[in-house]
């Protein structure tokens, strides 16, 4: 039996439960598939449960390689998890859903302009005040009679359920900063890739131009007359939930990803801090709550929005997606009143029906709600409500306290599709999230989507929307040709906060490579000595290992030599680990990811494997193994950095890593070679320096297998033609410093750089390795100085080309501050 066949004949044999009945996405009540199913039967069908396991760990690891994560509310960020099977809708079904979303975002923005202009709804009777002003979404600094905005609402999106009849009604409108649109491309350029038969035979609707005609409707919003409007996406930061989703959306679209530190109110208009200037911003893609977006005039702790945004907004000189106060527009309370505002507001009826919702500033709903607690969802109008431990009388004493504050909903038994799990395919139920955008004249939605796949009332997963076309040649989401665009060059966003966190993935991509090149060389040298202890590999051993015990910050013991070499490189938390390295790599590019080629995320995809197999296996030789296949991954990035546009960020990236390399390999001749230990000793520790620093092979072909201190020092700090050495770092800052647009030639960085340039040239071989009873201190002393005017170098650069913004203030705190002086 095939993986359909078998689910088609569990879900239509009888059975005894006693739960509602669920609208099945594939299996028709007669047994039969679906219309969407039916056209793709002949492949389909022949799917086994096998084919399906293959599948998912393709959609596994191919998401991985993409670095496509979520971070659930106050849990740290996890795998994007996408089912094999689509939610497949064809063209007849998707017609009368397209109009309903299409009406219902006009009403939406109807509703929107209303509320904050004339407020017809509110004096007319058709919606209570206490539904609009009790809620946190309403900004009152955005109401006012002058609003003249008529199409304040550009993007939308709203949460479907099907009921036991097969009807989709609307769950949720999300109008603030709809969030989702990038993972479903995502699941869409997954899935195309891991079932590219059926994908090509089911004849369905691409999303590319859905993303073309958002780019062109949101420059086309910008205010005034600007023939090249710069857009921005505004984001909290790498620690949002939707990191990755805001990230591919600013990418895809073509939009530099900004912090709220990245931009400024000046004159009455936001700009953008760009390199030591600042370029004005016409166009603001929200996605910040608008409490958290005005720390002058809204959420006076925020430190993730721009102080003075909204007078901005009045002023007319920015356009915010969508409005401040579009959160609004999320109120449950909303929901009873959408047939009699669609009427009032529209003329017509309302063709998307909501999920039955009571809210209880009503009385006789307020008592429905009351005597049905156990068979109501309750929910607070603009907050999580925990019920699950509430007892009913408590929970009755806090609605009856502020009734108009919560709302009661009928559950509704969603509809079901078959999901892969542990157990094998079972039906699960789903969601559906619909977006639409303001493109021309009209609302246009997505023709398509993002299912999310609930197990025990919580996502568990998604699936790919494939709506079906009705003729081969229709057009992909109906759109013939999408409006033109500029075709002026648009000006490079290179702000401050990127720039910095481009020299740290250079440095930590650099300590990463480093550290691994140094466990590998110790490893070597530790399995040398376990099969030949009678030599004087213990003693070489030692040295290696002491220097790495001061770069990790953690001393080694004898006998636990596989322990700590794992511990260095999965233990995230011990300082100067690989774990750690790679971990602080991976936060910084998830902040300029919209800077980064796709194949960024391959590298980490080939770490995180190589980690997990050390994991896995106990095996000693496992420590090699894995540390080789991470430095496979950390040595491809510098593959995908090479290729990247000689801009400011590259530039930064390969500053970045010049002064890593520099300070490591200070640090590694610090440890090893200023200490006289023996010929024997200093032969077999000068050997692993130079294959920890990549210059084995190089120093064999010149000294011919002669290794002595002075080869050894003259190639890793003299020669400029070797890239590992102190000689050609120089000579890189140089070139990557020169190029940057705030170097004069007499900055504070470039005159740290001539010093470091002179001190190399007046280093003279023979007195660094002269010997001082067993030391050799003219090495010690260039090797200390050498670091530490390095290290003043990468402050001066930090204080030159990323000078930060002013550190936001709270305005609660400086008041407080002024009433105590």
């Amino acid at each position: 039996m095939t993986a359909l066949r078998d689910y088609s004949a569990a879900i239509t044999q009888p059975t005894l439960t006693t739960e509602a009945p669920h609208y099945d996405e594939v299996v028709a009540a007669d047994g039969t598939l679906r219309p969407g199913w039916r056209m793709l039967a002949e492949s389909a069908i022949q799917i086994t449960e096998a084919d399906l396991r293959r599948v998912s760990g393709d959609i596994e690891r191919f998401l991985a390689n993409d670095g496509v994560t979520y971070t659930p509310p106050e849990q740290e960020p996890g795998p994007w998890r996408l089912d094999p099977f689509p939610l497949i809708i064809d063209a007849a079904e998707w017609v009368p859903l397209e109009v309903g979303l299409a009406q219902r975002t006009e009403l939406l923005n109807a509703i929107l302009v209303d509320l904050y202009g004339p407020q017809r709804l509110l004096s007319s009777g058709v919606l209570p005040p206490s539904v609009v002003f009790g809620h946190q979404g309403f900004l009152r600094v955005g109401a006012r009679a002058s609003a003249s905005d008529p199409h304040p609402l550009l993007l939308s999106a709203a949460d479907l359920g099907r009921n036991a009849a097969g009807e989709w009604q609307v769950l949720a409108d999300r109008a603030q900063a709809p969030s989702g649109i990038g993972y479903a491309m995502e699941n869409r350029r997954v899935i195309s890739r891991v079932m590219p038969e059926l994908y090509r035979q089911a004849g369905l609707h691409r999303m590319a131009p859905f993303f073309q005609a958002m780019r062109s409707t949101l420059i086309d919003s910008a205010p005034g007359n600007s023939p090249n409007p710069r857009v921005v996406v505004l984001s909290p930061g790498t620690h949002s939930e939707t990191a990755y989703d805001q990230a591919f959306v600013a990418s895809s679209l073509g939009f530099p990803l900004v912090e709220g530190s990245d931009l400024v109110m000046r004159e009455g208009a936001v700009w953008l801090r760009v390199l030591g200037r600042l370029e004005r911003v016409d166009v603001i893609l929200r996605r910040v709550d608008a409490a958290w977006s005005d720390a002058l005039e809204l959420r006076k702790n925020s430190q993730l929005g721009v102080a003075g945004l909204s007078e901005a907004v009045r002023r007319g000189s920015v356009r915010v997606v969508n409005g401040l106060g579009a959160g609004v527009l999320e109120n449950p309370a909303l929901l009873p009143f959408m047939s009699a505002m669609c009427e009032t507001l529209l003329d017509e009826p309302l063709r998307l029906p909501s999920v039955q919702t009571y809210w209880a500033g009503d009385d006789r709903s307020l008592a429905y709600i009351l005597d049905n607690l156990d068979g109501l969802v309750i929910r607070a109008i603009d907050s999580p409500l925990d019920v699950d431990h509430l007892p009913a009388d408590e929970l009755r004493d806090i609605i009856r306290g502020e009734p108009h504050r919560y709302v009661g909903q009928e559950p509704l038994a969603l509809s079901q599709s078959p999901t892969l799990d542990v157990r094998g395919v079972r039906p699960q139920v789903l969601t559906l999230r619909t977006f639409t955008l303001r493109y021309g004249s009209t609302y246009r939605p997505l023709v398509g989507g993002l299912a999310t796949v609930f197990e025990a009332g919580l996502p568990a997963s998604s699936k790919d929307v494939w709506v079906l076309k009705d003729k081969p040649d229709d057009a992909d989401q109906g759109l013939t040709d999408v409006l033109p665009l500029t075709n002026v060059r648009a000006p490079v966003a290179m702000v401050p906060r990127v720039l910095e966190d481009m020299f740290w993935f250079g440095r930590y991509a650099e300590r990463a490579e480093d550290m691994l090149r140094l466990v590998l060389t110790a490893h070597a040298s530790a399995e040398d000595f376990r099969s030949r202890p009678q030599t004087a590999g213990g003693a070489s051993l030692a040295v290696l290992m002491t220097a790495i015990a001061r770069l990790s910050g953690a001393p080694f013991e004898e006998g636990q030599l596989d322990e700590d070499f794992r511990s260095l490189l999965l233990d995230a938390h011990r300082p100067g680990s690989v774990a750690q390295s790679i971990s602080a790599l991976r936060e910084t590019a998830q902040s300029v990811r919209d800077q980064l080629s796709p194949d960024t995320w391959q590298a980490f995809s080939s770490t995180d494997r190589a980690s997990s197999a050390l994991v896995s296996y106990h095996y000693s030789h496992q420590v090699a193994e894995s540390a080789g296949r991470m430095l496979t991954g950390i040595l491809s990035l510098q593959g995908v950095t090479s290729n990247m546009m000689r801009d400011p960020g590259s530039r930064m990236i390969g500053a970045g890593r010049a002064i890593e390399r520099g300070l490591q390999l200070c640090h590694l001749l610090r440890s090893t070679t200023t200490v006289r230990r023996g010929i024997d000793v200093d032969r077999d520790v000068h050997n692993a320096v130079l294959s920890a620093a990549e210059s084995a092979v190089t120093h064999r072909r010149r000294y011919r297998g002669y290794v002595r201190l002075a080869g050894v020092l003259e190639l890793l700090l003299l020669d400029a033609d070797n890239p590992r050495s102190l000689a050609f770092g120089i000579a890189d800052l140089r070139q990557n410093l020169t190029a940057m647009p705030g170097s004069t030639g007499s900055t504070r960085p470039e005159r740290l750089l001539d010093d470091l340039a002179d001190e190399l040239e007046r280093v003279e071989i023979a007195a660094l390795t002269a010997i001082d009873g067993e030391n050799r201190p003219n090495l010690e002393r260039f090797l200390d100085g050498y670091r530490n005017q390095l290290t003043r170098f990468a402050d001066a650069v930090g204080e030159l080309h990323f000078a930060p913004a002013p550190v936001p203030r709270s305005f609660g705190f400086a008041n407080a501050q002024a009433v105590e002086e």
